[in-house]
């Protein structure tokens, strides 16, 4: 069993930002994560069609911005245009949809790490110009900036474990499939981040046999965790850090 862990700023992350305050993947979420106290923000990269690193969840635009359409029918000059924050409310009119390293340049500068969780989509080349381009991003970060990679592709997280072997990987999961553990090890990751319904203390007593971090994905209710910390639950990825942190 792993050994009981406190709620601090560290174990926190920052669910594309402050998002349950603050348009989800934009600096102003990030900003947002900071004032509650978060130390770590989790974002979504994806590519543009010309290849450009956005900050991004979903595959198309329609969702979060004032524009329609497929990122893979856009270029990086098209993001001028492009308003992030007027769908979550007025008074973020005007928020840029960042490219990773805006954001990278952005997260340095209000001293929060991150956690990048890799979107691998149709319209990508290859799966080596994904992690080629974020690993190339992840190169020009501040040096006091820590960084962990997530994925629900464990492809994705074996590519970027060949560019550069100190990167913490985390496996995705909604919920662990039989061969949890052998897939962990052939990576090879040191987390796994799973959907906060699928936590149980027998993933914590396995994983924590073996030296594996577990957070959970997406809580916000600090009541539904609290049983666990004390089983070695690593961390929480919430919408709203603030909730964890008051």
């Amino acid at each position: 069993m792993a050994a009981p862990v406190s709620i601090t700023p560290d174990t926190i992350q920052a669910h594309r930002g402050a998002s349950a305050v603050a348009p989800e993947n934009t600096v102003a979420a990030f900003r947002a994560a900071r004032d509650q106290g978060a130390r770590w923000v989790e974002l979504d990269v994806a590519l543009l069609g010309d290849g450009t690193p956005v900050v991004i969840h979903d595959v198309t635009l329609d969702r979060t911005t004032n524009r329609t359409g497929s990122l893979a029918a856009l270029s990086k000059a098209d993001l001028a245009g492009i308003d992030a924050g007027t769908w979550f409310g007025a008074g973020f009119a005007g928020e840029p949809l960042p490219t990773l390293p805006e954001a990278i340049t952005a997260l340095g500068e209000l001293g929060l790490n991150l956690n990048v969780e890799i979107k691998q989509h149709e319209h990508h080349r290859s799966l080596e110009q994904l992690t080629e381009t974020v690993h190339a991003c992840l190169g020009e970060r501040a040096p006091h900036t820590q960084v962990m990679i997530s994925s629900f592709d464990p492809e994705c997280l074996k590519a970027m474990h060949r560019l550069d072997s100190s990167y913490e990987l985390a496996m995705l999961w909604g919920e662990l499939p039989p061969d949890w553990l052998d897939q962990v090890a052939a990576i090879p990751a040191t987390a796994i981040h799973l959907h906060y319904r699928a936590l149980c203390f027998g993933v914590l007593d396995r994983a924590g046999e073996r030296g594996i971090a577990v957070r959970t994905w997406t809580c916000n209710d600090p009541s539904q965790m609290a049983p666990f910390w004390k089983e070695g639950l690593a961390g929480v990825i919430t919408d709203n850090p603030s909730l964890f942190l008051s």
